[in-house]
């Protein structure tokens, strides 16, 4: 039989205090609810605990010996609370997060050092994944994603820059051999490095211009999955295998030593930042909520500076004169 933990509470309350008044005044209750819970409680168990009369109140043998046992265990479930409390009161524990490899590449590494030192007892684990999942079911807290469609019952915030854009670049090397083209469609009858997604898709580049778009499907000699596949991607259009179409946050280090020069720039598309998403109908736990905060009292981040300009290689430089 299981038995309320207020009726043994209010049981330990008066014999600790030896009265109903005061145990009601340790308890933070009425003396005639303490009285009708010890009453419920005996007759669930069918012993008398307390022997009461109009001047004091005394456990029975069998009293003793519930409270002697009681006191610990009560003991341990309000330590076992004020361990709770400490999640509500001072964030601490893990926070998991879904996140796809760009944004684990591009906007994490801009927050999380600065919220890890603010909040020494929270643990991230981050989950890199680039499909559309859903959080609670994947074991998480919060997802990042770019302009999802979100159920009814999640909330999204804004997380890392508002704008981004893709770029497109190729090593100065395959420049020289092939020529720099001046409109998206010449992409055709270049080498492309091409990417497919989680879900099987492998989505066309698209570019904009003066209210104009161009989309296109080019080929090429390298196909990657995006994700893990990215680096790879990068790295083989630095050694000169062909043209590629990516964050431009990504390639900007590699605008910066030359290693790819900007292609197509007036033709590059902007989209919307990505998007910390949660679901609102729970209780939110304390370490997303100050993940929540810590997000939302960051400085917004400007739009980026267009790419520096490469380096003319030699040969080039010469062809040039």
């Amino acid at each position: 039989m299981k038995h309320d933990l207020n009726d043994l509470n209010a049981f330990v309350a008066v014999a600790r205090a030896k009265g109903f008044r005061d145990g009601a005044r340790l308890a933070g209750g009425s003396a005639s609810s303490l009285s009708e819970a010890v009453r419920r409680l005996e007759a669930q168990l069918g012993v008398r605990l307390l022997n009461r009369n109009t001047r004091s109140v005394v456990p029975t043998e069998a009293g003793s010996r519930l409270l002697e046992r009681l006191t610990p265990a009560l003991d341990e479930v309000e330590a076992a609370i004020d361990v709770v409390n400490q999640f509500r009161n001072r964030p601490m524990g893990t926070l998991r997060l879904n996140v796809p490899v760009s944004a684990a590449r591009l906007v994490l590494p801009s927050i999380l050092p600065g919220f890890l030192a603010a909040y020494p007892d929270v643990r991230v684990e981050v989950i890199t994944e680039e499909s559309f999942v859903d959080v609670i079911a994947a074991g998480c807290d919060a997802g990042i994603r770019y302009e999802e469609r979100l159920e009814q019952d999640m909330i999204a915030i804004p997380i890392g820059p508002r704008v981004q854009r893709l770029a497109t670049a190729a090593a100065p090397a395959y420049l020289y051999s092939r020529g720099r083209p001046k409109h998206p469609k010449e992409l055709l009858d270049h080498a492309c490095i091409r990417g497919r997604f989680s879900s099987g898709a492998i989505y066309p580049w698209e570019f904009g211009r003066h209210g104009k778009t161009v989309t296109i499907n080019p080929d090429g000699p390298l196909l990657v999955h995006v994700g893990g596949g990215v680096d790879l991607a990068v790295d083989v259009a630095i050694a000169g295998t062909g043209v590629i179409h990516l964050f431009e946050d990504w390639l900007r280090p590699h605008f910066a030593t030359g290693a790819l020069e900007p292609i197509l720039e007036p033709w590059w598309t902007s989209f919307s930042g990505p998007f910390l998403y949660y679901a609102g109908r729970q209780l939110v736990p304390a370490p997303l909520r100050a993940f929540i905060d810590f997000i939302r009292a960051m400085p917004s981040r400007p739009a980026p500076a267009p790419a520096p300009p490469a380096p003319v290689p030699k040969a080039n430089a010469r062809a040039r004169r």
